[in-house]
């Protein structure tokens, strides 16, 4: 009976095993280069070119402790005097950051919140309300980012300096415009010496929402939040939403406070992608 295997069969055998394997490479090589590449995932770091942090904070309270800040945000436009007068009548304080272009239109409303240093905490939202996120090429809710960290720091500058102008305390706070920040621009302003305001609740995304859920957003606020609304749009809900929603909120024991000598907790940030700025 001949053997199944010589020496000669099995390597032949191999030989052919060799041959196919190098076919399948081949064949699998054609077949990926006709199709994606497969790489490993790549890592991803959102805080890229095209990312900010819009910086989400809130107060650091005691045990029991049932503070609250509510904080508005005048951009430009409008001075809301309903909203002031509510927050008036309520007793309840505010730290309002503004920009020099807002005083700069509105010196009565600003000599009515100086009116009321027990209540408002004048701080600093600016000059030009220029976001703190370099490159003008992009874009953040639709405002036009900085040319570089001397924008920056001249934004910070000019704002304060507006206040200090019409007498007010020097301000110690800033919230930058749509209160997103690049890395470098949140290192910048701490190294001028300003704290940076970042908030908790979204109250009324701008002065764009409708009463029914401005007020909704509010009934959910927590001891140790940071209110976010706007003073500069009085065609808005915003006013009246918070003249329905505060009487609530005090009735539930909230004490509200200015942010001015609080210390606060950074929660987990956030990222908003930017967009390019479409040519000129």
């Amino acid at each position: 009976m001949n053997a199944l295997f010589t020496p000669d069969s099995v390597s032949a055998a191999l030989a052919g095993m060799k041959r196919a394997c190098v076919a399948l490479v081949a064949f699998g090589v054609l077949m990926l280069g006709s199709g994606p590449a497969l790489t490993a995932p790549a890592a991803v770091d959102p805080v890229s070119d095209t990312a900010a942090i819009e910086l989400r904070q809130k107060l650091a309270i005691r045990d029991g402790e049932r503070a609250v800040a509510l904080t508005l945000d005048a951009c430009g436009g409008d001075f809301d005097a309903d909203l002031v007068a509510t927050l008036v009548a309520l007793r309840v304080p505010a730290t309002v950051f503004v920009t020099r272009r807002w005083i700069d239109r509105h010196p009565a409303g600003m000599a009515q919140l100086k009116a009321h240093p027990e209540l408002f905490a004048i701080e600093d939202h600016g000059a030009a309300h220029v976001p703190a996120v370099i490159g003008p090429e992009r874009r953040i809710y639709g405002l036009r980012g900085a040319a570089d960290l001397d924008q920056i720091r001249a934004e910070v500058r000019g704002g304060a300096q507006a206040i200090t102008a019409q007498g007010a305390p020097e301000p110690r706070w800033f919230r930058g415009a749509a209160a997103v920040y690049d890395p470098a621009a949140i290192r910048a302003i701490e190294a001028m010496g300003f704290r940076i305001a970042g908030f908790s609740v979204n109250a009324d995304a701008g002065a764009t929402l409708p009463h029914r859920e401005i007020v909704a957003r509010l009934s959910r606020v927590q001891p140790g939040d940071i209110i976010l609304a706007h003073m500069n749009r009085p065609a808005s809900d915003s006013a009246e939403a918070l003249r329905d929603a505060l009487p609530a909120l005090l009735a539930r024991g909230l004490q509200f406070v200015t942010l001015r000598d609080r210390a606060v907790q950074t929660l987990p940030a956030a990222y908003r992608r930017t967009s390019a700025a479409p040519a000129p």
